[in-house]
């Protein structure tokens, strides 16, 4: 399991950084290009960005998909249980676990649907419009990332079936800091 959480996040943290880099090295080339600088702007002008936008979409749309899984896992996804947690153990206990079956159901059958869908698009030509991807491959986060949110729900219902423990998301943690750290102390 380790392997599949750090494959997760490595994913995660891959597509944000990589987007967040497309989108400043586009936003620096509009800018840039408009400035008199011989030699610059002739350069600048030759680059072509307009792939940009269009490849931060995919990679975001892949991102949320897997980070929704992420969520699962961590226990970071908004919940609204205030009845829940008014009612009686047994009760409270039951409708937990009818929440994440339901949840892993419904991810289930979107992951299901969606490989469905991929492998007719797979018999296609059809592409994206600038990148000219096939949009088979665009639209795989669909299965993927709900086959792993499915995943995901079973195993946090497991859990909490058989230890009655739910993840709990600490905010005021960050990951490679420790409290002494944190304090200023070494």
């Amino acid at each position: 399991m380790k392997f599949l959480d750090h494959l997760e996040e490595w994913v995660i943290a891959s597509l944000m950084g990589a987007a967040t880099l497309v989108i400043f090295l586009a936003v620096l080339h509009r800018y840039l290009s408009g400035l008199a600088i011989p030699g610059l702007q002739d350069a600048l002008l030759r680059l072509n960005t307009s792939w940009a936008q269009e490849l931060t979409i995919y990679m975001f749309v892949w991102m949320a998909k897997f980070g929704a899984a992420y969520g699962v896992r961590t226990g970071i996804h908004v919940g609204v249980d205030v009845l829940v947690n008014r009612l009686n153990e047994r009760h409270r206990h039951s409708f937990i676990l009818f929440g994440l079956l339901a949840g892993a159901l419904f991810t289930g059958t979107i992951a299901a649907l969606g490989a469905d869908f991929v492998f007719e698009l797979s018999d296609t030509s059809s592409t994206s419009e600038v990148l000219e991807l096939p949009m088979w491959i665009v639209y795989l986060a669909i299965p993927l990332g709900s086959a792993l949110m499915c995943f995901r729900f079973l195993q946090v219902a497991w859990s909490f079936a058989h230890g009655g423990d739910l993840p709990v998301h600490d905010h005021a943690h960050v990951e490679g800091l420790t409290q002494d750290a944190a304090e200023g102390r070494q």
